[in-house]
């Protein structure tokens, strides 16, 4: 006995002689069971995980399966998720060690009388466990070692991998040692640091064992990944979350609860994503808005979608992926941190303040051809491009309020906005029309039907038919 458990992680365990004829040792054996219990760690909170290794059926109760439970508890009248089928189940009820229970923790054996279900629709290898928790794979990395008496895992072959109570064929593809590539004919449920064994399907023999490291792996098992693998392996499972999303570069939150059954740290809109990337991202756009900067001082910000583009394109060089949406969630991180200011159709350095004072001849000018005598009847836009004022003048202007658009085409002097709403005011009673605020102006319908649709909105007027009466809120 003592050699065969020579070099396994049996080796110092104790040897107690039993007799399962007289029962002679057996008072030995429990107790020292009950020693290695009492010794042994408390098992870490997971998910939960009833893995079914029997399904049969009794007059007047239904479908029951039976199996041993991990990671959390189960209580009578849940509702279940059988996988990897996807079907819901009823938990009508519960017994372990055949005494009913309302609610079973682990590690137990489990029987549960279930609801939903038939004895054909469950079979050994299932799992039961809360809905939406997990996310069975086919294609899984693991460390792997082989049995003593063998140098090495056969590179070729076909396999039985056994895990929890599956059995599924497999083929395995040997990576760096000690890691492998798992590939499963039949789904399986697996969590980070599962055991597994494996068997030679041809030979009928075991060929070795280890542990599972990644159930979501990326389809290129490069250096890179199989570095991150080694990590794995000497992480405590509270890193997990972490390492996943410091590989993938960036991940939906969704997907770290599920990869490694672990809270998703720092989410933002759905995602998690790893410093690095967010550092990318960050000197990318900063660097291209103060170079639209530079260039457009007089812009309030660079485009929308080409910054959207430059963020995008940094996330992917640092390893992030291609997916819809990521390239917002990180300029709205970016935003939340200060840095820039994002608009509906621009973005902008945070520092960034338009320089007017550098163009203040263009906008005196500017001011000159809208103001007094022309003030109620000014130059269009296009017009006053043809008598030689930049746009970009007038659109910095009319952001800063130097002026006022009151439509794509017409800005006005703040002097005209200002008469406009005291005669809103003055005619608070009755009401003003279109026609009173172009008379009392000295304007035209060409000016005053877009002041007045501006004053609505902006929130200064409320209309009522052809009457506009002021907004009292």
């Amino acid at each position: 006995m003592l050699e065969r458990v020579a070099g396994t992680a049996l080796a110092d365990a104790p040897v107690i002689p039993v007799s399962a004829e007289t029962g002679a040792g057996l008072d030995t054996l429990v107790a020292a069971l009950d020693t290695l219990l009492t010794a042994a760690p408390l098992p870490e909170p997971a998910r939960t995980r009833l893995f079914v290794d029997r399904v049969f059926t009794i007059k007047g109760a239904g479908t029951v399966a039976t199996g041993t439970l991990t990671g959390g508890c189960l209580s009578a009248s849940q509702t279940v998720e059988a996988y990897p089928a996807g079907r819901r189940i009823r938990v009508r009820g519960l017994q372990t060690h055949k005494h009913d229970e309302a609610k079973a923790c682990p590690v137990t054996r489990v029987a549960a009388n279930l609801t939903g279900a038939e004895r054909d629709e469950l079979a050994r290898g299932d799992v039961l466990a809360e809905p939406g928790s997990w996310s069975p794979t086919t294609v899984f990395d693991v460390a792997i070692r082989p049995v003593r008496d063998l140098e090495r895992i056969p590179g070729r072959g076909a396999f039985k991998v056994y895990v929890g109570a599956a059995e599924v064929d497999a083929k395995i593809r040997l990576l760096d040692e000690p890691f492998a590539r798992v590939r499963t004919a039949e789904p399986l449920v697996l969590d980070v640091f599962d055991r597994f064994v494996v068997r030679e399907s041809g030979r009928q023999r075991t060929v070795g064992g280890g542990t599972v490291l990644d159930v979501g792996p990326p389809r290129a098992a490069d250096p890179r990944h199989q570095s991150f693998l080694a990590r794995r392996a000497a992480a405590a499972r509270g890193d997990l979350p972490h390492l996943l999303i410091e590989e993938r570069g960036a991940i939906r939150a969704e997907d770290v609860a599920l990869l490694t059954g672990g809270e998703p740290p720092d989410p933002h809109d759905g995602w998690c994503v790893a410093p690095a990337v967010r550092q990318a991202v960050r000197d990318a756009v900063h660097d291209l808005l103060g170079a639209f900067h530079r260039v457009e001082p007089l812009e309030e910000g660079a485009p929308l979608g080409v910054v959207r583009q430059a963020a995008g394109d940094a996330a992917r060089r640092a390893g992030a992926p291609r997916a819809g949406g990521l390239s917002d969630t990180l300029l709205d991180l970016l935003a939340s941190e200060g840095s820039i200011v994002r608009t509906s159709t621009t973005v902008r350095l945070a520092t960034h303040r338009v320089a007017l004072e550098e163009r203040a001849d263009d906008v005196r000018t500017l001011l000159e051809r809208i103001s007094g005598e022309h003030e109620a009847l000014p130059p269009t836009v296009k017009e006053l491009l043809h008598a030689g004022t930049p746009r970009d003048v007038i659109d910095a202007a009319s952001r800063a309020g130097n002026v006022v658009r009151i439509s794509p085409e017409l800005v006005v002097a703040p002097a005209l906005v200002d008469r406009a709403v005291a005669l809103v005011h003055q005619h608070a009673a009755d009401g003003i029309t279109v026609s009173t605020l172009r008379e009392e102006l000295g304007t035209s319908r060409k000016f005053a039907v877009p002041l007045a649709e501006w004053l609505d909105s902006q929130g200064i007027t409320r209309r009522r038919g052809d009457v506009r009466f002021p907004r009292e809120d």
